[in-house]
């Protein structure tokens, strides 16, 4: 059947020479946005942020099961302690085990960056490449959607819906995933937009694809290299919320354990020199998302096709990788 017909493979490999920018991420010329695995192996900006991501996964997921605390129990026997042999880091006001408590509470915030990084952008890439598909009146109404969503602050709208109901991780979730996929939609979008005029795809049309077949086949493995991009600045910016809801105090309630409430409790004894109840969550925080937004970075450049100046290239022999250095000289 001719609508079975997949069109040639050097149409496929080159939906199309010209560039297009979209929001943060940049279309590769010639190559729709896609990522190539030998790029990203070699790209020290992106394995170093990678190294680090599985490092602190491994101290959050595997640390518990050789580092043995008690996180239910208070103690205030030892509470405010010392870092020493039977409390690495410490204890906090409750008698807790810091370095325990560090494990613990990162497991909350990388399972909550995963999931709404991977579910904002699911539902974000089908609902803008349909919406490029169908053009006219449909793409239409659908737009107006995303921009009504897109106008709703998430941060706002989070505080009010603690402030109403006891917040959990799976509603953080479900909250944050429903208000982050408008922008990975328009973002697709305006991917589709571009690619369903390239050579390619109406080379599809004519030979009797249906336009359920060109998006499932062309236009959304097109757009994979894009949404990978936003997706690991969405489980940045994910961690980073959950850390400040739990900072404000309005995050999920005890026994819950996060980097954000550990900080609100040792910003209250910062002053009277209980250091390791503030410093470790904090540097663990910051690192895990500089190591995200250093992926995201790295991939938008390769994505993009993008080439660093000499004086950057010259830096980056020398150090490696370059702290948030998504601009080139």
């Amino acid at each position: 059947m001719a609508a079975e017909t997949a069109p040639p493979a050097s149409l496929e490999m080159d939906p199309g020479s010209a560039a297009s920018t979209v929001g943060q991420v940049t279309a590769r010329p010639g190559g729709a946005g896609r990522l190539s695995w030998s790029e990203l192996l070699h790209n020290k900006r992106a394995m170093s942020g990678l190294g680090i991501v599985v490092l602190i996964a491994l101290f959050c997921f595997v640390g518990p099961l050789l580092y043995h605390t008690n996180q239910v129990t208070v103690n205030l026997n030892i509470e405010n302690g010392p870092p020493g042999p039977g409390h690495l880091l410490g204890t906090d006001p409750y008698g807790i085990d810091v370095l325990g408590r560090l494990m613990v509470g990162g497991q909350s915030s990388l399972e909550l960056g995963f999931a709404v990084g991977i579910a904002s952008t699911v539902l974000g890439m089908l609902y803008g490449a349909i919406s490029g598909m169908l053009g006219g009146v449909g793409d239409a109404i659908m737009m107006r959607v995303i921009d009504t969503l897109l106008a709703v602050p998430t941060f706002i709208l989070l505080i009010i819906v603690a402030s109403m109901f006891t917040l959990n991780l799976g509603v953080i979730i479900l909250i944050l995933s429903a208000l982050s996929w408008p922008g990975v939609a328009r973002l697709v979008r305006a991917q589709v937009l571009s690619l369903r005029t390239r050579e390619f795809a109406q080379a599809a049309k004519t030979m009797g694809a249906t336009r359920w077949r060109i998006l499932l086949y062309h236009m959304v493995p097109n757009t994979l290299g894009v949404c990978i991009v936003t997706a690991t600045f969405g489980v940045a910016d994910s961690i980073y919320a959950l850390s400040a809801l739990s900072f404000l105090g309005i995050g999920p309630p005890p026994p819950f354990a996060d980097w954000g409430t550990m900080l609100t409790n040792g910003v209250d004894n910062l002053f009277n020199g209980y250091w390791w109840q503030v410093y470790p969550p904090l540097i663990v925080l910051v690192i895990v998302v500089l190591a995200f937004r250093q992926i995201g970075d790295a991939l938008n450049d390769i994505v993009s096709g993008q080439q660093p100046g000499r004086a950057v290239r010259r830096r980056r022999r020398r150090f490696g990788w370059l702290p948030l250095a998504s601009q080139y000289e």
